[in-house]
């Protein structure tokens, strides 16, 4: 049993302090935990980069189609959905004050710098992270893990590295799907809703408001958002020894830790975007 496992445990206290204490010693155990994790995985990851290719390749396609290729419908209606909010209620303003002409400036920096990563990583999140604590916590609450270990092979080469590399790829290659959608679907909707724009206006806003550096940090935010999940999920799930029945409880963690660590990776792109 790990120290937070075991801080978890304690008996419960109506001390506000006592509580207080538990909550931040659990809190400094975990981010201890998921950072030399993050870690170790790097360290595979430099380390053992030729090694076991031809194994390791197979599990790495599989990932990104997970992460990647089968969601395409739901983010091909939620890129719909999403032009429809944002520009349903931009039109709506830009109408009465007649602000037009900023309708690409207000996509580009809602849908690309913030809205369409962030979401892209959270829907991630929550379809196939909850699945990879399931998996790896019920094979490491099953004794599968020290299978592998008797084997000779290492589980966070065969098991974490291609669940981080195919996060990042499929949440990058998401994000600029769920973006792209949701560009084209807003200027669909505004048409619908009369707004005087031709294409080539929108369009040219849209690139007089973006930069080179707004795809670089796209590519490094979103990246950054599937190794972030990767690890926190990857972590709960096959780093702390479970029982069968504490995989919901790791699930839910999980999520909670994996969604409060990208606000936070959003955060600091924020004070990037402000600084250049």
């Amino acid at each position: 049993m790990t120290d937070t496992q075991l801080l978890r445990r304690l008996p419960h206290t109506r001390s506000f302090t006592q509580v207080l204490g538990r909550g931040l010693l659990v809190f400094l155990l975990t981010v201890q935990g998921v950072s030399a994790f993050a870690l170790i995985t790097l360290g595979v990851m430099l380390t053992k980069f030729r090694v076991a290719r031809q194994a390791i390749a197979p599990l790495v396609r599989q990932q990104i189609a997970r992460a990647g290729v089968q969601l395409l419908p739901m983010f091909a209606f939620i890129s719909i959905v999403l032009g429809l909010l944002v520009i349903g209620q931009s039109v709506a303003l830009q109408n009465r004050i007649g602000a037009v002409e900023f309708l690409g400036n207000i996509m580009a920096v809602v849908i690309v710098r913030e809205l369409g990563p962030l979401l892209a990583a959270l829907l991630v999140l929550a379809r196939v992270g909850t699945a990879i604590v399931v998996e790896l916590g019920t094979a490491r609450a099953m004794g599968e893990i020290e299978s592998l270990e008797a084997l000779g092979i290492d589980p966070v080469h065969y098991l974490v590295v291609p669940r981080v590399i195919g996060m990042a790829l499929g949440i990058f290659s998401l994000t600029v799907y769920l973006i792209i959608g949701s560009l084209v679907s807003g200027y669909v909707w505004a048409f619908i809703q009369g707004v005087p724009l031709l294409p080539g206006d929108y369009f040219n806003q849209l690139a007089g408001a973006l930069n080179y550096m707004d795809f670089i940090l796209l590519a490094l935010k979103t990246c950054g958002f599937g190794f972030i999940i990767a690890i926190v999920t990857c972590y709960h799930g096959l780093a702390q020894p479970i029982r069968v029945e504490e995989v919901s409880r790791a699930t839910v963690r999980a999520v909670a830790q994996g969604t409060i660590a990208c606000i936070l990776l959003d955060a600091l792109f924020i004070v990037i975007y402000l600084a250049i």
